[in-house]
């Protein structure tokens, strides 16, 4: 259930829905509150929702978690950078990149965390960078200008507060509006001397001394108010780029909406104009791309997600954008595939995606199709009936004893029907002669599966069993068979050698090479392993040699006495 919640979450991230995969990961994360993974997740949606406390709360149980993890702390320097955290940003990508050395989104992150750390660190404008700083500072410079029956007059003007107010907020600035004769006038205000303008001119000159031309101040023309002057090129484009990404957003979300609701062709309209209006965005061609693939227009898709992944690289997007970009390209594929009968192309855009980033949901398509792949290939060679020709050429070899040229007519027989319990018994057997016994003891268990009513099958491993000095358990596979098959000779004689071989071990009559062989071999059984170390097993064996009467109420119970027959048919244990 937690896995489902967790896909369903991947698919509303992916879609854009953030607030909804939140939701999905949420429930995902009471299902499974000790994966990792899930919080990383929930971090990135927070993060992309520009919600960085949720974001760096995550972040930080995601290390918590998984301390090894590089991608943890790319989550957590994302969203310490989102909240301005600049030098933990650095500390947490630093971190990581120790973790992975080679990962780019850790590289990159940490470049930005470091450019937002050293602007964060640059000294503001101040006084010191103009001779008149302090001639603007504080209320005292509106309270000069009022005071001035001129100056007054200009704070009436809007476009004349404004200069007033970039000087105050960044005094260099004066440079800017030393030839609009109002900031002259105030700045002679506000210094308390007076600065000659061609405004001023004429009321200094004596009457006797002025231009004919000249009109009496009752004459002059009124003054015009400055026009405001436009806004610069640069701002307004900005202001542009940012609405028209707003814009953008709203239309990605209707989008959104007409793609839950199936109404395919509506959000393709949608993410189209999202993308005529924003075009840095790669994820509206992702998201278009999405709604072919469900329309079943795959060639459609795979243009979309090829447009994408050539715009993401130009734009050096997140990797994580062209990764998705190419899974789905590959999904594509793989409902291509269907019918073209050619997986391979899907599996190459799987793994480019891998390369990109490597999501959990990505390598599932990957092995799927390889699976797919593998099992058209295995359909398209099945041949029962060439298969019962390499067996029965397999026979003629191994009767001519040419054991590894029939292994390789079993082998053939066996992709050409996989499952023929009889070509896996009777390889068993060429394995066998050639001395390959966990292959044997492979092939004759495989049979077994195949069909448990297969006396040869069980004839087959306990024979492999015998030559490994496991007597024991051969002496349990020949019982086992006889339950299919009891008047079986080949079993029978199997029970009878195993049988020999256990009373010899129990009596003590190996030669202490073959007893030191039988021990070494017994030892390294997991079985015999663990009765050794059972506390039970051991007071047993300490009875058995020092207290006979305990050892004979030992003796009434069968699960003891069979670990004690194990023992003693491994040589580790003597009864006399």
């Amino acid at each position: 259930m937690a896995d489902e919640a967790k896909a369903n979450g991947n698919a509303a991230f992916a879609a854009g829905n953030y607030t909804e995969a939140i939701r999905h990961f949420t429930e995902a994360i009471k299902l499974a509150p000790s994966n990792h993974v899930l919080y990383s997740n929930r971090s990135a949606a927070y993060a992309s929702l520009q919600q960085y406390a949720e974001a760096l709360s995550d972040a930080q149980k995601t290390v918590e978690l998984k301390q090894d993890w590089s991608k943890g702390y790319s989550r957590l320097g994302a969203a310490h950078l989102g909240l301005h955290h600049y030098v933990d940003a650095v500390s947490a990508y630093k971190k990581g990149l120790e973790i992975d050395p080679n990962n780019e989104a850790l590289k990159s992150g940490l470049a930005d965390a470091q450019s937002a750390a050293a602007r964060s660190r640059a000294p503001p404008p101040t006084s010191a960078s103009s001779p008149f700083g302090d001639t603007f500072s504080g209320p005292e410079m509106w309270t000069k200008l009022t005071a001035d029956p001129t100056t007054r007059a200009y704070l009436e003007q809007p476009d004349f507060v404004k200069m007033m107010q970039d000087i105050q907020k960044n005094p260099s600035n004066l440079n800017m509006y030393l030839k609009d004769q109002r900031v002259m006038q105030a700045l002679g205000v506000l210094l308390n001397v007076k600065i000659r303008t061609p405004a001023s001119e004429d009321t200094d000159v004596p009457n006797a001394q002025r231009s004919p031309e000249r009109k009496r101040p009752a004459e002059a023309e009124p003054v015009k108010e400055k026009e405001q002057e436009p806004e610069p090129m640069e701002e307004t484009e900005e202001r542009d780029t940012r609405e028209r990404k707003a814009q953008a957003q709203k239309e990605k979300e209707a989008g959104n909406a007409a793609y839950k609701k199936k109404d395919f062709d509506t959000a393709i309209q949608h993410y189209t104009k999202a993308f005529e209006l924003d075009d840095k965005d790669i994820s509206f061609l992702t998201n278009r791309a999405a709604v072919y693939l469900e329309m079943g227009k795959y060639d459609e898709c795979i243009k979309d997600c090829d447009k994408a992944v050539e715009r993401g690289r130009e734009l050096r997007s997140d990797f994580k954008m062209v990764a998705r970009a190419l899974t789905r390209k590959g999904t594509a594929l793989v409902k291509m595939a269907k019918c073209s009968k050619d997986y391979e192309p899907a599996i190459e855009t799987f793994q480019k995606a891998l390369t990109e980033h490597r999501n959990p949901d990505t390598l599932k398509k990957l092995n799927d199709a390889e699976k797919a792949k593998k099992e058209l290939e295995q359909l398209e060679y099945f041949d029962p009936k060439l298969a019962d020709e390499e067996r029965e050429k397999g026979n003629e070899f191994f009767k001519e004893q040419k054991y590894p040229e029939a292994v390789m007519h079993y082998t053939e027989s066996l992709r050409r029907n996989p499952k023929d319990p009889k070509a896996y018994s009777n390889r068993a057997a060429c394995y066998t002669k050639l001395g390959a016994l966990p292959e044997g003891l492979k092939d004759a268990e495989k049979c077994i599966e195949l069909d448990p009513t297969f006396a040869k099958g069980y004839s087959r491993k306990g024979a492999v069993q015998f030559l490994m000095k496991e007597h024991d358990k051969a002496l349990e596979t020949y019982q086992e068979g006889l339950k299919h098959d009891p008047h079986n000779q080949e079993l029978l004689d199997g029970i009878r050698r195993c049988v020999e071989q256990i009373n010899k071990a129990s009596r003590g009559d190996l030669s202490p090479d073959e007893l030191k062989e039988r021990q070494a071999k017994a030892m390294q059984d997991p079985e015999i392993q663990n009765i050794l170390t059972d506390p039970v097993m051991r007071q047993v064996l300490t009875d058995f040699q020092e207290n006979p009467k305990a050892a004979q109420e030992h003796t009434k119970n069968p699960l003891v006495m069979n670990k004690i027959q194990k023992l003693v048919s491994a040589g580790i244990v003597q009864m006399r």
